[in-house]
């Protein structure tokens, strides 16, 4: 059984890391497990609470975000 967070964290982590093609094997393989957030608007409202933290939201934007979009995910 495959869990779509692992592959939500290797497509932010390798996106980060510069590894373009393989986040986008984990971007492709989170989303097909996960099609309900298909963008980073709806893990947002997926998550609200995370989001009120000010300090949260900027270390988030900062790595798993910029992780996800380098690798191909929509901001909408």
């Amino acid at each position: 059984m495959k869990l779509w967070y692992n592959a939500f964290w290797l497509a932010a982590a390798l996106g980060l890391k510069g590894e373009i093609d393989e986040a986008k094997e984990m971007l492709t393989e989170f989303v097909e497990l996960k099609p309900e957030w298909y963008s980073l608007a709806r893990l947002r409202a997926a998550f609200p609470g995370f989001y009120r933290n000010p300090a949260y939201a900027e270390l988030e934007k900062k790595t798993v975000e910029a992780g996800l979009l380098r690798a191909g995910f929509p901001e909408e």
